[in-house]
């Protein structure tokens, strides 16, 4: 069993930033993703990470301004989000698919980019 728990999500002027943190209760072997779902539509991936971290992909509406990375001795994944927009706005999910086939989801940290 493997426990995720996402933080660093709050109310942020457009144009502004932050990072999000998924920490995991044990070291995690496989992908990790970021998805969000914003009020009255589907749950969407934003963005996702190797195992080794050495590859990542984003959702072409996030590229440029999310980095996605992951620190194997802390257990933790980060979403860093700059020039934040208002349809950014969302509930942000942590995921894991580990290389055993089993799939952890965290309970979601809510981001909302408003003036």
């Amino acid at each position: 069993q493997v426990q995720l728990v996402e933080s660093g999500g709050g109310l942020v002027q457009p144009g502004g930033s932050l990072r999000l943190s998924c920490a995991a209760s044990k070291r995690i072997f496989g992908v990790m993703r970021w998805y969000r779902q914003a009020p009255g539509k589907e749950r969407e991936l934003v963005a996702g990470i190797s195992n080794s971290g050495g590859s990542t992909n984003y959702a072409d509406s996030v590229k440029g301004r999310f980095t996605i990375s992951r620190d194997s001795y802390k257990n933790t994944m980060y979403l860093q989000m700059n020039s934040l927009k208002p349809e950014d706005t969302a509930v942000y999910y942590c995921n894991v698919f580990t290389i055993g086939g089993i799939e952890y989801w965290g309970q979601g940290t809510q981001v909302t980019v408003s003036s």
